[in-house]
């Protein structure tokens, strides 16, 4: 009797010693997941079974196996549950699907290339059906029947709509947007339905000016460090991981001390806030779904220490006493008084928390540190090569530290004598 092929394999890589993962057609998928899943690494397994992603053995790389077909598995019941009748539905409740996760007909798609949809993604969806979408007459009609005119005349009265401030829906981003995510949605109904006219297919993206942060050069970055400007060392230690490291707000107060590696030096950044600005925020993985390695600076490490020492160690690397991390008003607030105490005049940048990142990517720039490597270490790609030039990158950056020790170092003796001065 033929033996059955087996529904995964899970071959142990020569060079690395790690486990990949290939599931087979056997294991009941469509193809399309098995294409998807073909040779992967189980570092790309999706968060619900981050449990199963570093398997030390070949019986636990199988039980990973095992998990992630059953998951996707499960996943695609609950996306052939959601079918409807395409004649039946309406603009509005097809377009409605897509701002929750467990109805998106995209969902399914989605988990199996490990790329669920992020809360900040769902949660603008739901604002734009709501408020933008949801009520007119466009909705009302079958999507099957809608045609290239009732696109154009929703389109039409979309831009004719003031927004909360009073200025014009009409080439704004909230605008752009909108009509985004209806071509998204009208595609997604367009792949299921071949032979039907898409109505938004011939009606191009909507073009915005994208707002520009602005950046502080180096000489500005070095004026924060001063003494005087960072109050605590709740803040010393901050400042240094958005400057020096490039981190967000919402990874450096995700940020866990196993994710710190003092003797490379590096922090790997495996953890964010999800929706941070909100009471409903929750820890998942950084904005890509991606791991990444950022710099691990002596001054963020002294910055680090201290805190610890002040605070005590808890689940958080940036916690106060009780073990609770700040908020985002605390960055706001924070980051407008230290550009105050700074003496730094603003005129019309836009210098904001994020704009800490643009700050150390036109450093790393000036100092000809490769494009390609500094998008990857601030993490707006997926980090699939180890980085040629990071040494590059650490030298830059230890470079500022160093001029940042000695500012911190100066005050420390200013203090000093002044003291010495008084007694």
């Amino acid at each position: 009797m033929p033996r059955l092929p087996k529904p995964y394999s899970t071959p142990r890589r020569a060079d690395s010693k790690t486990f990949q993962i290939t599931l087979n057609p056997s294991c009941g998928l469509p193809a399309r997941t098995c294409r998807e899943w073909k040779r992967r690494s189980f570092q790309d397994l999706p968060e619900e079974l981050a449990h199963h992603r570093s398997p030390r053995t070949k019986a636990a790389a199988c039980a990973a196996a095992l998990a992630l077909i059953a998951f996707l598995g499960k996943a695609q019941e609950q996306g052939a549950a959601r079918r409807v009748k395409f004649a039946d539905v309406s603009v509005g409740e097809w377009v409605e699907q897509f701002t929750k996760m467990e109805t998106s007909p995209r969902t399914g798609i989605n988990a199996s290339q490990n790329r669920p949809y992020s809360p900040d993604t769902l949660s603008n969806y739901r604002s734009y059906f709501d408020n933008h979408i949801k009520g007119d007459e466009f909705c009302a009609l079958r999507i099957a029947e809608a045609e290239e005119e009732d696109a154009l005349a929703f389109v039409t009265r979309l831009s004719a709509k003031s927004l909360s401030n009073g200025r014009p829906m009409g080439g704004s981003r909230t605008f752009a947007g909108v009509v985004i995510f209806m071509r998204m949605a009208f595609e997604d109904y367009q792949r299921k339905n071949r032979r039907w006219l898409n109505p938004f297919k011939y009606l191009g993206k909507p073009k915005t000016k994208s707002v520009r942060r602005g950046f502080l050069p180096e000489d500005e970055m070095l004026r924060l460090f001063e003494p005087g400007v960072l109050g605590s060392t709740m803040e010393l230690a901050v400042c240094a991981a958005m400057f020096l490291s490039g981190l967000r707000r919402a990874e450096i107060f995700a940020l866990k001390p196993e994710c710190l590696d003092w003797s490379a030096p590096k922090i790997t950044v495996k953890n964010a806030w999800q929706d941070f600005d909100r009471k409903t925020r929750r820890l998942g993985p950084p904005k890509g779904k991606k791991e990444r390695d950022a710099p691990f600076d002596p001054v963020l490490q002294a910055a680090i220490r201290r805190l610890w020492e002040e605070n005590g160690r808890h689940e958080f690397v940036f916690s106060l006493k009780d073990g609770s991390t700040p908020g985002p008003s605390w960055i706001y607030g924070n980051f407008r008084r230290w550009l105050a105490r700074a003496g730094i005049e603003l005129g019309v940048r836009k210098i904001v928390p994020h704009s800490s990142r643009h700050s150390l990517a036109s450093l790393l720039e000036k100092r000809n540190v490769s494009l390609r490597y500094i998008q990857d270490l601030l993490g707006h790609c997926s980090m699939e090569t180890t980085k040629i030039y990071l040494h590059s990158t650490d030298k830059t950056i230890g470079d500022v530290g160093r001029r940042i020790s000695e500012a911190l170092e100066k005050g420390g003796r200013a203090g000093e004598d002044e003291g010495q001065r008084g007694g």
